[in-house]
């Protein structure tokens, strides 16, 4: 074998070797880089969820709720329980979507679920107004369209009943978390997580309320009642 050939030969192993290192010191680095950014994502997320428990958002979500149920309408005579619920319900899941400030995707569903339900009644009362003034064959319309969504309610049932057990918890849990319906499972992991915590500092917000408004109420009756001798 010729010197220069050999030469070129290990010249050739050398190169060889120094890309493989190359390679692998990329390899390394981009690991070390995915890494930093899940465990980055993953403090961002124990923080959002931890801040459902600190006293401070605690004030600001009842003082959000306090001013949105002062202007929410619970006169017993003109509205009944189960409408007095819901309403509360609606305002109380604004007020929360509200202290998320839009950052999560349960809030910002919450959020435009009300334009939503505005723009549906709004299309609702012209189909009924348009309905009413048409004839008979306007009725039969209304009839086969409600046919047909009860038809489509239908098939989407017999479709959820066919896939696998872990694909139907995770559509039942999409259904659960706003905004989450048709997503992958870790984003439904995250917003779920999010919005339990969210939902837990909701219910400690509300049963302090109503204890107080409770304890409120009992002392105005007890000085309100005639002293005996």
């Amino acid at each position: 074998m010729e010197p220069s050939s050999s030469s070129a030969v290990a010249a050739a192993i050398v190169s060889t070797n120094a890309n493989i290192n190359t390679d692998r010191t990329r390899r390394k680095k981009k690991k070390k880089s995915v890494l930093q950014q899940h465990q980055s994502k993953q403090n961002q997320n124990s923080q959002s969820h931890a801040k459902w428990k600190t006293e401070a958002q605690q004030q600001v979500y009842s003082s959000k709720l306090i001013q949105a149920l002062s202007q929410v309408n619970l006169n017993p005579s003109t509205s009944s329980a189960p409408r007095q619920g819901r309403a509360v319900r609606e305002v109380a899941d604004r007020a929360l979507a509200f202290a998320a400030k839009g950052k999560t995707r349960w809030s910002r569903a919450i959020l435009t679920s009300r334009i939503k339900l505005k723009f549906r009644k709004q299309q609702h009362k012209r189909q009924r107004l348009a309905s009413s003034s048409s004839s008979s064959p306007g009725s039969t319309t209304g009839s086969s369209s409600r046919s047909s969504r009860k038809h489509k309610v239908s098939v989407l049932r017999l479709k959820a009943k066919g896939l696998p057990a872990v694909q139907r918890k995770v559509r039942v849990l999409g259904r659960l978390v706003p905004g989450c319906l048709k997503q992958p499972l870790p984003v439904i992991l995250e917003e779920a997580t999010d919005y339990i915590a969210a939902l837990e500092m909701q219910v400690k917000t509300m049963t302090a309320i109503a204890e107080l408004l409770s304890r409120s109420t009992s002392e105005a009756s007890s000085t309100s009642e005639p002293m005996t001798s």
